[in-house]
């Protein structure tokens, strides 16, 4: 039975119609997936699905697991382990992601506080590890016995330290000045818009500019915990050029290949969730008429609830 929405409740729903139309677009044969996975959302789990890629794909892997928690992703849920437990199960499969990585390719790995010493010791087993960047995730109410816990880690690592993509011009964020500083009457590292008065900052690894998807926002699916695409775009400009390939072996409601596909990329999805797997579709059908990434505009990230 479908929950009635809202009026203006954005959120994106799937007809029994577009179910038919949308599992047709989808990659679950392991026979089709060497030859079709490319721009393609393969129905799979991650280690099937590897195994029929080729290895040295992916110019640029988005990898975002089940965190080390309990919860529930539809009909299937995800069980909190042990520290030790969840160490194997990260093992299980990121080695096998990094086969996937092109000599001079990128790698980020999203996770939280709980597992932080878990995904560091996985990325410095493949990688050189650059940065882990830390965002703010504003959203819940918080508890009173606790402090309330509103960040999450993204670690970054390459495959050769000397030779990677990095286009820190493509991340430029625009914030407001409070405090606006002039030399010789003339605006100092600021500019003056309709909107008020601003200055270009070159990227740092702690980013309080993201809106968590909600109801109100087109983007947003009932997918527990998707990434906002704002987030994704970030690491795809800064990581990625036109044409190169992005991997996300986490698809879950398809937030890495849509940001893909609207920023001229190619992608590869994998996901074992065929509810999921179909809001992937219905995203990336959107995605050809509406290419528009909240809080992106004009080549430049603007602070979060600014008028962008």
């Amino acid at each position: 039975m479908t929950t009635a929405r809202a009026p203006r409740n954005k959120t994106l729903t799937l007809s029994q119609a577009e179910r038919c139309q949308l599992r047709a677009k989808l990659i679950a044969n392991p026979d089709e997936m060497a030859e079709k996975w490319l721009d393609h959302t393969l129905w799979a789990d991650t280690l099937e699905a590897l195994r029929h890629l080729p290895d040295a794909c992916a110019d640029l892997v988005i990898a975002d697991p089940p965190y080390n928690l309990s919860k529930r992703f539809g009909q299937m849920a995800f069980t909190a382990m042990s520290h030790e437990q969840y160490g194997a199960y990260v093992d299980s499969w990121f080695h096998e992601v990094c086969k996937k990585l092109k000599p001079h390719a990128t790698l980020y790995l999203c996770g939280d506080w709980r597992a932080a010493a878990t995904l560091q010791r996985a990325m410095e087993s493949e990688l050189t590890l650059l940065n882990r960047i830390t965002w703010q995730r504003e959203k819940g109410r918080g508890t009173q016995r606790n402090w309330k816990n509103c960040q999450e880690d993204i670690w970054y690592g390459v495959k050769d330290a000397k030779n990677y993509c990095f286009n820190a011009e493509a991340v430029m964020m625009k914030r407001r000045v409070l405090a606006p500083y002039r030399s010789q009457g003339q605006p100092k590292d600021w500019h003056e818009t309709d909107s008020g008065k601003f200055r270009l900052t070159y990227p740092s690894n702690f980013w309080d500019d993201i809106t968590v998807p909600f109801w109100s926002m087109a983007e947003n699916t009932d997918h527990p915990t998707q990434k906002p695409e704002k987030l994704i775009a970030k690491l795809i400009l800064a990581s990625s050029n036109e044409g190169d390939v992005v991997l996300d072996p986490f698809l879950g409601s398809g937030t890495t290949s849509v940001v893909a596909k609207k920023l001229g990329r190619h992608y590869c999805g994998i996901e074992q969730n065929e509810e999921y797997c179909l809001y992937a579709e219905k995203r990336l059908l959107l995605s050809d008429t509406d290419k528009r990434i909240q809080g992106l505009s004009d080549g430049t990230f603007w602070e979060r609830n600014c008028k962008r």
